[in-house]
């Protein structure tokens, strides 16, 4: 698609409403602006917000995160899957027969 925009004196162009949606610009959409030669490319770009920290709260996170001693251990018992019941429990205990039974 093309067509003629009109740059304003504060140096704003509109994109038409049917451009905005084939591309999928909703509105506050963010794009970059990036001049190739003789051109100027617009594209839809993606805002991610990020953080800066110092090196020192990365370090108090790392340690308030440590396991105390046998937490680890104690968290991995409570997070595991129960074990079936093993068939030695669930059949009933029977004495092996002796010689002279299996003969009668």
């Amino acid at each position: 698609m093309k067509t003629s925009l009109i740059v304003s004196s504060k140096g704003q162009i509109t994109l038409p409403a049917a451009m905005r949606r084939a591309i999928g610009l909703g509105g506050n959409a963010v794009v970059t602006a990036e001049q190739q030669g003789g051109r100027i490319v617009l594209t839809p770009a993606m805002v991610v917000e990020t953080d800066s920290y110092a090196d020192a709260d990365i370090q108090a996170w790392v340690r308030a995160d440590r396991f105390a001693p046998g937490e680890r251990e104690a968290l991995t018992r409570a997070l595991a899957p129960p074990r079936p019941a093993s068939k030695s429990t669930t059949k009933a205990k029977t004495k092996p027969k002796t010689k002279s039974q299996n003969a009668a």
